[in-house]
């Protein structure tokens, strides 16, 4: 599956203000008609269809969604695009709800989930998560590194520094 935000050359975290931007652009510098070459113009009339369907496809993913439309189960890819993007924007909350909308997970959506709740200070479900994404796939170093991080986290956390840290964070955060 081709990332759209990849096509449209935006982060996946950008919002639709900025898809709509990258995509006009693009249609400005790639557009057919703007090409006398039969050849060249073959070439970019290929280049809009995939450039129409990412703006499509980032433009819905970018939008801010009604609540009715997070019940619905979404692929384990999208779900993973919008938690990362959530997360990236500081809305971990918001993140694991996103991610909580699909039924399929592997080692990436638990390693996945292990960044939000660390994210979350929830240090201790935090590396459960990680713990899952290693066993799924033991060769992973990312997951092993994260499921370390959040043992360390989990083991500062129940001392007097570890707790004015939190303490700390969260009066920051309000």
């Amino acid at each position: 599956m081709i990332n759209p935000f990849e096509v449209l050359g935006l982060k996946a975290w950008a919002d639709a203000d900025e898809v709509r931007a990258a995509y006009r652009s693009l249609v400005k510098a790639c557009h057919p008609d703007m090409i006398q070459d039969p050849a060249r113009k073959e070439e970019a009339q290929q280049r809009m269809v995939q450039i129409n369907l990412a703006y499509e496809e980032a433009l819905r993913l970018a939008s801010p969604r009604p609540h009715a439309a997070l019940a619905q189960d979404i692929s384990e890819e999208e779900a993973v695009l919008l938690a990362e993007k959530m997360l990236a924007r500081g809305n971990p909350e918001s993140a694991l709800r996103h991610l909580l909308r699909t039924e399929h997970r592997d080692g990436r959506w638990y390693y996945i989930q292990g960044k939000i709740l660390m994210a979350m200070d929830q240090f201790d479900s935090a590396h459960q998560s990680y713990r899952e994404a290693v066993r799924r796939d033991p060769e992973n170093n990312q997951y092993r590194t994260g499921a370390l991080d959040a043992a360390v986290a989990l083991r500062e956390s129940g001392t007097l520094g570890g707790r004015l840290k939190r303490a700390l964070r969260s009066l920051s955060r309000k």
